[in-house]
Protein backbone atom coordinates (compact mmCIF):
# COMPACT_ATOMS: atom_id res chain seq x y z
CA UNK A 1 0.00 0.00 0.00
CA UNK A 2 1.58 3.35 -0.95
CA UNK A 3 0.19 6.80 -0.56
CA UNK A 4 -1.08 8.27 -4.39
CA UNK A 5 1.70 10.40 -5.84
CA UNK A 6 1.65 14.35 -5.18
CA UNK A 7 -0.13 13.77 -1.46
CA UNK A 8 1.22 13.48 1.57
CA UNK A 9 1.08 10.45 3.94
CA UNK A 10 -2.50 10.48 5.53
CA UNK A 11 -2.07 9.72 9.18
CA UNK A 12 -4.59 9.49 11.99
CA UNK A 13 -3.43 9.38 15.76
CA UNK A 14 -5.45 7.93 18.42
CA UNK A 15 -4.69 8.25 22.39
CA UNK A 16 -6.25 9.23 24.84
CA UNK A 17 -3.42 11.65 26.53
CA UNK A 18 -3.43 14.85 25.10
CA UNK A 19 0.04 15.44 25.73
CA UNK A 20 1.13 12.93 24.10
CA UNK A 21 -1.28 13.41 20.94
CA UNK A 22 0.53 16.92 21.14
CA UNK A 23 4.06 15.73 20.91
CA UNK A 24 3.18 12.83 17.88
CA UNK A 25 1.85 15.88 15.91
CA UNK A 26 4.96 18.09 16.59
CA UNK A 27 7.14 15.21 15.64
CA UNK A 28 5.54 14.28 12.38
CA UNK A 29 5.25 17.64 10.70
CA UNK A 30 6.50 17.26 7.63
CA UNK A 31 5.54 18.67 4.29
CA UNK A 32 4.83 14.61 3.18
CA UNK A 33 3.33 13.74 6.45
CA UNK A 34 -0.74 15.19 7.32
CA UNK A 35 -2.12 14.58 10.22
CA UNK A 36 -5.95 13.87 9.12
CA UNK A 37 -7.31 12.56 12.45
CA UNK A 38 -7.38 12.85 15.91
CA UNK A 39 -8.99 10.49 18.64
CA UNK A 40 -9.33 10.17 22.34
CA UNK A 41 -11.30 7.32 22.48
CA UNK A 42 -11.78 4.15 21.14
CA UNK A 43 -15.72 4.96 20.04
CA UNK A 44 -14.46 8.04 18.72
CA UNK A 45 -11.37 6.69 17.15
CA UNK A 46 -14.02 3.68 15.16
CA UNK A 47 -16.21 6.04 13.64
CA UNK A 48 -13.39 8.61 12.39
CA UNK A 49 -10.89 5.70 11.09
CA UNK A 50 -13.87 4.66 8.90
CA UNK A 51 -14.73 7.85 7.88
CA UNK A 52 -11.06 9.45 6.54
CA UNK A 53 -9.46 6.10 5.59
CA UNK A 54 -5.85 7.46 6.41
CA UNK A 55 -2.68 5.97 5.19
CA UNK A 56 -1.77 5.04 8.48
CA UNK A 57 -3.46 4.67 12.09
CA UNK A 58 -0.85 4.97 15.16
CA UNK A 59 -3.29 3.76 17.44
CA UNK A 60 -2.12 3.23 21.75
CA UNK A 61 -2.66 0.01 23.31
CA UNK A 62 -4.63 1.31 26.22
CA UNK A 63 -7.87 3.21 25.60
CA UNK A 64 -11.08 3.80 27.34
CA UNK A 65 -14.16 1.74 26.04
CA UNK A 66 -11.76 -0.81 24.41
CA UNK A 67 -8.33 -1.64 24.08
CA UNK A 68 -5.95 -0.72 21.09
CA UNK A 69 -5.56 -4.69 20.31
CA UNK A 70 -9.00 -4.71 20.18
CA UNK A 71 -9.62 -2.10 18.05
CA UNK A 72 -7.64 -3.91 15.35
CA UNK A 73 -9.29 -6.61 15.46
CA UNK A 74 -12.20 -4.74 14.20
CA UNK A 75 -10.27 -2.50 11.98
CA UNK A 76 -8.02 -4.13 10.29
CA UNK A 77 -10.77 -6.21 8.04
CA UNK A 78 -12.67 -2.87 7.55
CA UNK A 79 -9.16 -0.90 6.46
CA UNK A 80 -7.55 -3.00 4.12
CA UNK A 81 -5.03 -0.06 2.68
CA UNK A 82 -4.74 1.50 6.46
CA UNK A 83 -1.28 0.42 7.73
CA UNK A 84 -2.28 0.03 11.67
CA UNK A 85 0.93 0.71 14.20
CA UNK A 86 0.52 0.85 17.75
CA UNK A 87 2.27 3.91 19.17
CA UNK A 88 2.53 2.46 23.14
CA UNK A 89 4.25 2.71 26.61
CA UNK A 90 4.02 -1.42 26.60
CA UNK A 91 7.21 -2.98 25.61
CA UNK A 92 5.48 -6.31 26.78
CA UNK A 93 5.51 -9.24 24.33
CA UNK A 94 2.62 -10.60 24.14
CA UNK A 95 0.88 -7.14 23.26
CA UNK A 96 3.61 -7.19 20.49
CA UNK A 97 2.77 -10.83 19.35
CA UNK A 98 -0.93 -10.12 20.09
CA UNK A 99 -1.11 -7.15 18.23
CA UNK A 100 0.65 -8.45 15.32
CA UNK A 101 -1.32 -11.52 14.91
CA UNK A 102 -4.79 -9.62 14.90
CA UNK A 103 -3.37 -7.56 11.86
CA UNK A 104 -1.10 -4.90 12.89
CA UNK A 105 1.93 -3.11 10.78
CA UNK A 106 4.17 -2.36 13.14
CA UNK A 107 4.78 -1.25 16.93
CA UNK A 108 6.63 1.45 18.36
CA UNK A 109 7.31 2.44 21.98
CA UNK A 110 6.50 5.84 22.94
CA UNK A 111 10.12 6.13 23.62
CA UNK A 112 11.57 6.64 20.35
CA UNK A 113 13.11 9.85 18.69
CA UNK A 114 10.78 11.91 16.58
CA UNK A 115 13.05 11.72 13.57
CA UNK A 116 12.52 7.49 14.18
CA UNK A 117 8.64 8.19 14.34
CA UNK A 118 8.92 10.03 11.13
CA UNK A 119 10.77 7.52 9.01
CA UNK A 120 8.76 4.60 10.51
CA UNK A 121 5.86 6.21 9.08
CA UNK A 122 7.51 6.82 6.07
CA UNK A 123 8.85 3.64 6.13
CA UNK A 124 5.23 1.56 5.95
CA UNK A 125 4.57 2.94 2.74
CA UNK A 126 7.25 1.04 1.44
CA UNK A 127 6.23 -1.93 2.75
CA UNK A 128 8.25 -2.14 5.63
CA UNK A 129 7.44 -3.30 9.00
CA UNK A 130 7.31 -0.06 11.32
CA UNK A 131 9.13 -1.74 14.56
CA UNK A 132 12.55 -1.92 16.37
CA UNK A 133 14.95 -5.04 15.05
CA UNK A 134 14.58 -6.53 18.57
CA UNK A 135 10.68 -6.48 18.44
CA UNK A 136 10.88 -7.62 15.02
CA UNK A 137 12.50 -10.79 16.01
CA UNK A 138 10.42 -11.46 18.87
CA UNK A 139 7.64 -11.51 16.52
CA UNK A 140 9.55 -13.63 13.84
CA UNK A 141 10.54 -16.59 16.89
CA UNK A 142 6.93 -16.92 17.89
CA UNK A 143 5.64 -17.35 14.80
CA UNK A 144 8.33 -19.50 13.76
CA UNK A 145 7.53 -21.87 16.89
CA UNK A 146 4.17 -21.83 16.41
CA UNK A 147 4.45 -23.12 12.85
CA UNK A 148 7.55 -26.05 14.03
CA UNK A 149 4.35 -26.92 16.22
CA UNK A 150 1.85 -27.19 13.57
CA UNK A 151 -0.94 -25.12 15.69
CA UNK A 152 -1.48 -21.33 14.50
CA UNK A 153 -1.80 -19.88 11.29
CA UNK A 154 -1.61 -16.37 10.17
CA UNK A 155 -4.60 -14.09 12.77
CA UNK A 156 -4.44 -16.21 16.01
CA UNK A 157 -6.60 -18.75 14.22
CA UNK A 158 -5.30 -22.29 15.28
CA UNK A 159 -5.22 -25.11 12.44
CA UNK A 160 -7.04 -28.47 12.75
CA UNK A 161 -9.87 -26.41 14.87
CA UNK A 162 -13.19 -25.09 13.09
CA UNK A 163 -13.74 -21.81 12.95
CA UNK A 164 -16.42 -22.06 15.57
CA UNK A 165 -14.01 -24.05 18.10
CA UNK A 166 -11.58 -21.46 17.29
CA UNK A 167 -13.78 -18.89 18.08
CA UNK A 168 -14.94 -20.45 21.43
CA UNK A 169 -11.24 -21.25 22.51
CA UNK A 170 -10.87 -17.11 22.18
CA UNK A 171 -13.80 -16.61 24.46
CA UNK A 172 -12.67 -18.74 27.21
CA UNK A 173 -9.67 -17.30 27.13
CA UNK A 174 -11.34 -13.70 27.73
CA UNK A 175 -12.63 -14.94 30.97
CA UNK A 176 -16.26 -15.76 29.51
CA UNK A 177 -18.83 -18.74 30.60
CA UNK A 178 -20.54 -20.91 28.41
CA UNK A 179 -23.66 -18.79 29.04
CA UNK A 180 -21.62 -15.94 27.84
CA UNK A 181 -20.47 -17.70 24.76
CA UNK A 182 -23.63 -19.31 24.14
CA UNK A 183 -25.00 -15.86 23.84
CA UNK A 184 -22.42 -14.36 22.45
CA UNK A 185 -22.38 -16.90 19.42
CA UNK A 186 -26.75 -17.17 19.11
CA UNK A 187 -26.21 -21.11 19.57
CA UNK A 188 -27.31 -22.91 22.91
CA UNK A 189 -25.22 -23.54 25.77
CA UNK A 190 -25.22 -27.00 25.52
CA UNK A 191 -23.93 -26.96 21.55
CA UNK A 192 -20.72 -24.46 23.75
CA UNK A 193 -20.24 -27.97 25.71
CA UNK A 194 -19.76 -29.84 22.79
CA UNK A 195 -17.36 -27.41 20.77
CA UNK A 196 -15.58 -27.22 23.85
CA UNK A 197 -15.01 -31.08 24.53
CA UNK A 198 -14.24 -31.21 21.01
CA UNK A 199 -11.35 -28.98 21.25
CA UNK A 200 -9.72 -30.09 24.13
CA UNK A 201 -9.32 -33.50 22.72
CA UNK A 202 -7.83 -31.30 19.22
CA UNK A 203 -5.41 -29.82 21.41
CA UNK A 204 -4.74 -32.80 23.76
CA UNK A 205 -5.15 -30.42 26.98
CA UNK A 206 -7.18 -31.62 29.84
CA UNK A 207 -9.16 -28.73 30.51
CA UNK A 208 -10.37 -24.99 29.60
CA UNK A 209 -8.29 -23.63 31.97
CA UNK A 210 -5.24 -25.42 30.03
CA UNK A 211 -6.71 -24.14 26.82
CA UNK A 212 -7.00 -20.94 28.02
CA UNK A 213 -3.38 -20.80 28.75
CA UNK A 214 -2.61 -22.38 25.57
CA UNK A 215 -4.31 -19.27 23.59
CA UNK A 216 -2.81 -16.89 25.75
CA UNK A 217 0.70 -18.51 25.78
CA UNK A 218 0.53 -18.40 21.96
CA UNK A 219 -0.18 -22.04 21.30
Amino acid sequence: MRSKQGRPLRVMLVDDHALVRSAVRQAITSVDVELVGEAATAEAAFELALSVRPDVLLLDIDLPGMSGIRMVEELAPRLPDTRIVMLTVSDDERDLVEAVAKGAAGYLTKDLSPEALLRALRGTQRGELAMARRHAAHVIMHFAGAARRGRVAVGGIIEGLSPRENDVLRMLAEGLTDRDIATALMISPRTVESHVSSLLHKLSVRNRAEAAQRYRSGF
